[in-house]
């Protein structure tokens, strides 16, 4: 039997994820569960802020790591 994980909890996961980012190299694995979440949560319907928050947030870091 699977557990089931609200979705605030899961988000702030990821964008907890994307901010401990370093380098590109963890980026592209950030970049994988921003995706990872995308596909999952369409299934049930999700808040399309919370879609564009990630791919905010994934930019911003990206634009840090970068410096």
């Amino acid at each position: 039997m699977h557990t089931q994980i609200p979705i605030d909890q899961s988000y702030n996961k990821v964008i907890t994820t994307i901010k401990s980012c370093k380098t590109i190299t963890q980026l592209e694995g950030a970049s994988n569960m921003v995706e990872n979440f995308k596909t999952l949560y369409k299934r049930v319907g999700y808040p399309k802020v919370l879609s564009y928050s990630l791919d905010n947030t994934l930019q911003k870091q990206h634009t840090i790591c970068q410096l």
